[in-house]
């Protein structure tokens, strides 16, 4: 959510940057300045009435302890009026608070000056490129058709269960899943990342606090009877750890990873592009959280940026990374990464990571703040990264480890599975 602050102080640079993302913004911002003003004007009404309220009160006794009790309660017909005008203030306050509240939730964040100008994903720019692709014997195939070959991952027992997009792993394919969540969680422990568990499901004011709501409220599953939603991702609980909390400047950098399953609706998603493991309902992820100070968060998303890199270079996948134009930018983040790994057998570019930084954006939300060395309260910076996301990373692997009798496994997985070979 955007400050109030920078609203009222940088309108025409927010408009601006705004149009990134394809969006005129300047019809909200200038309702939401209009909001602001009625609320701060109500709000000092409503001050004045209370003050005087006060004031006469202390008037009244004083009135009474003197003698001066017809005085006294002339004052109190007028106290009387007071409170309901202040009642019926608080009440206008309060319906004005909530409209300009649901406005600001609205509008996205600002885009960071890097993003560049685009609609599409086609105009996402690619920042850099490494590993090889391998070139693959005639008859190679796509990762369902060798999941079901080597029986280990069944989509139609999936669908018998639950529905399309709820996969079965199967034997080495379930040992492969489980080596890779391990696998990403040593690393990012290694790489000073603290592991914890989360729970799946959040509430309305976790979705508020990192921006999935209202934004995502048609791709989440809502459990209406107890008014939770199933996670999008780890993101959502990690963070909002963090939620109504003011730390410490020396408590920076705070670094979280956490496995998490993830649910998602992917309403409208048809075609070829999401068959096997291209997109599911129910996926597994590892996901790294950090909160910054604002002067190292970009620091920071560069060190999360190599991060991924040293990891895919283990698993030696091809890949490459995009800088997220604006209008293909997320709803809460400043400047996204996307890797995406090549996947041979379909001969298409598969996203596996994004990571983002949030700048003030999700903590404003969240009213997670810092004490600054004068002791007044800041807001932090919040970014998250995919570290990884699993199933297209294993539908990689499939596809470019295969071989006549089989699928290699990726050596620095070796340790982990107990095996070389899926055949």
């Amino acid at each position: 959510m955007l400050q109030l602050q920078a609203i009222r102080e940088d309108k025409e640079q927010i408009v601006e940057a705004l149009k990134k993302r394809n969006i005129e913004a300047l019809p909200i911002i200038e309702s939401v300045l209009q909001l602001d003003e009625k609320r701060r004007s109500l709000q000092a009404r409503l001050d004045n009435t209370l003050a005087e309220s006060n004031s006469i009160s202390k008037e009244i006794g004083q009135l009474y302890k003197s003698g001066k009790a017809a005085e006294a309660n002339f004052l109190k017909e007028r106290t009387g009026s007071l409170k309901e005008e202040s009642k019926e203030l608080n009440e206008a306050l309060t319906a004005t608070a909530t409209e300009l509240q649901n406005l600001l939730y609205q509008i996205p964040n600002v885009p960071h000056t890097s993003v560049p100008a685009g609609s599409t994903e086609e105009d996402n720019e690619e920042v850099f490129r490494e590993g090889d692709i391998p070139t693959l014997k005639e008859g190679a195939l796509p990762h369902w058709e060798l999941a079901r070959k080597y029986d280990i991952i069944d989509f139609e027992l999936g669908v018998k269960i639950a529905g399309a997009g709820f996969p079965v792993y199967k034997g080495k394919g379930a040992r492969l899943q489980r080596a890779l969540i391990s696998y990403f969680l040593d690393r990012n422990a290694a790489a000073g990342y603290n592991e914890i568990q989360v729970p799946h499901l959040v509430n309305e004011a976790s979705g508020y606090g990192t921006g999935q709501l209202p934004d995502k409220e048609g791709q989440m599953y809502h459990i209406g009877e107890d008014d939770l939603y199933l996670i999008p991702t780890a993101e959502v609980p990690v963070t909002n750890i963090f939620r109504d909390v003011i730390i410490s400047e020396s408590d920076f950098p705070i670094t979280h990873t956490a496995y998490t399953p993830c649910f998602r609706r992917e309403a409208g998603s048809y075609g070829a592009h999401v068959r096997g493991l291209n997109r599911l309902h129910q996926f597994d992820k590892v996901e790294i959280v950090r909160v910054e100070h604002p002067t190292k968060s970009y620091e920071a998303l560069d060190g999360m940026v190599e991060h991924v890199k040293n990891i895919l270079r283990e698993l030696k996948l091809p890949y490459r990374i995009l800088r997220l134009c604006g209008g293909d930018l997320g709803f809460t983040s400043a400047l996204t990464y996307d890797f995406e790994v090549f996947s041979t057998a379909q001969d298409r570019w598969l996203e596996i990571s994004s990571v983002s930084n949030f700048e003030t954006f999700q903590a404003n939300r969240l009213k997670l703040r810092y004490k600054d060395e004068n002791g007044k309260s800041q807001l932090a910076h919040t970014l998250n990264g995919s570290s990884l996301a699993l199933p297209r990373v294993l539908a990689g692997i499939l596809e470019n480890y295969q071989t006549e009798d089989g699928i290699q496994i990726p050596e620095v997985l070796i340790p982990y599975t107990g095996f070389d070979k899926i055949s």
